[in-house]
């Protein structure tokens, strides 16, 4: 099951959030990983969440932002962070939070969902192949 996330699942989306940024040998300060979990319950904020769900135990995140751009009058949808579960890999919650999000901007009347990965994600991008198309744009960053 895919749903909106809930105050009570900090516990559970703890280790998932800390898996996803372990797989991209990266840490946090605490002050960001609160201030995260504090807009996916503020009204006032574009950051959302979304997680699998099987008997109780989470399986995946999946974080998105809607934002203006340059290119259309509506906002296009950011999917900034997807994990699942090593033990729920292969088995379609990767694709289903996917499609999620898809459909949350159907109903939010964006006509765009983008991410970024990895070009060492191999894994992922199989996947990433089959649900959405390759622009061939790359990115640059400089952190200030």
């Amino acid at each position: 099951m895919i749903r909106e996330i809930q105050p009570a699942d900090r516990a559970q989306w703890d280790p998932l959030w800390q898996g996803y940024l372990s797989f991209y040998k990266t840490e946090l300060p605490a002050a960001a990983t609160e201030v995260l979990w504090s807009r996916f319950f503020n009204p006032a904020e574009p950051v959302n969440c979304l997680v699998a769900e099987e008997n109780g135990k989470l399986l995946g995140l999946v974080h998105y932002i809607f934002h203006r751009n340059t290119w259309e009058v509506e906002d296009v949808c950011y999917l900034e962070d997807l994990f699942t579960a090593p033990e729920a890999r292969g088995k379609g919650v990767g694709r289903a939070l996917i499609e999620a999000v898809y459909e949350k901007a159907r109903q939010a009347k964006s006509k765009r969902v983008y991410w970024m990965t990895h070009e060492t994600n191999k894994q992922a991008m199989i996947l990433y192949d089959q649900v959405a198309d390759k622009p061939g744009f790359v990115q640059y960053r400089k952190y200030i």
